[in-house]
């Protein structure tokens, strides 16, 4: 089995598409933990509705372009369409990190390449998991966080089905 953090987000209807890929991805990876979600502003596009954000660690028997593929199959079957880049989205799924696999595949790059310049990944990162530690830069989730920029990122009220933390220690995965 690996370890796979997976990013959520969406600012179109984002309670109803949020609550639903948790549901599609149980059906697909076991949970074993979901971060408190998250509102914040819009990235690289500013004129559109602000998003929920949060993260799931999972556990999976998926290889990471196995797992990426039903990631896009989930965006797809709740309407996600690719036209405008970092535009509004029903679902966005990122796979952010695969078991600490470094990787360029064309089609998938592990670690996320920007994973630990946002804000709206890092901040439920390090409530999720403070001690995973970016396979690359060295440095855990919570060191991540100290340099990001938060500004407008603030917990929603609406929360997502599921464990709420995972174990936070120096040997958890990542």
């Amino acid at each position: 089995m690996a370890s796979a953090l997976i990013g959520l987000g969406s600012n179109i209807d984002p309670e109803t598409n949020l609550a639903a890929a948790v549901r599609l991805l149980r059906e697909r990876v076991r949970l074993t933990g979901v971060s408190p979600v998250y509102r914040t502003p819009p990235w690289g596009l500013a004129d559109q509705a602000w998003f929920l954000n949060a993260l799931v660690w999972a556990e999976t028997e998926l290889a990471p372009l196995a797992l990426l593929d039903a990631l896009q199959e989930i965006e797809q079957r709740r309407g996600r369409v690719r036209t405008v880049r970092n535009g509004p989205r029903t679902l966005d799924l990122d796979l952010l990190d695969y078991d600490g696999v470094v990787l360029n595949s064309g089609r998938l790059i592990l670690p996320h390449p920007r994973l630990h310049e946002r804000g709206f990944v890092l901040v439920p990162l390090a409530e999720l998991v403070p001690l995973w530690r970016h396979p690359v830069l060295g440095r855990t989730a919570a060191q991540l966080l100290a340099a990001a920029d938060r500004a407008g990122i603030e917990r929603a009220a609406f929360t997502l089905p599921g464990p709420a933390r995972r174990a936070a220690t120096p040997d958890s995965p990542g």
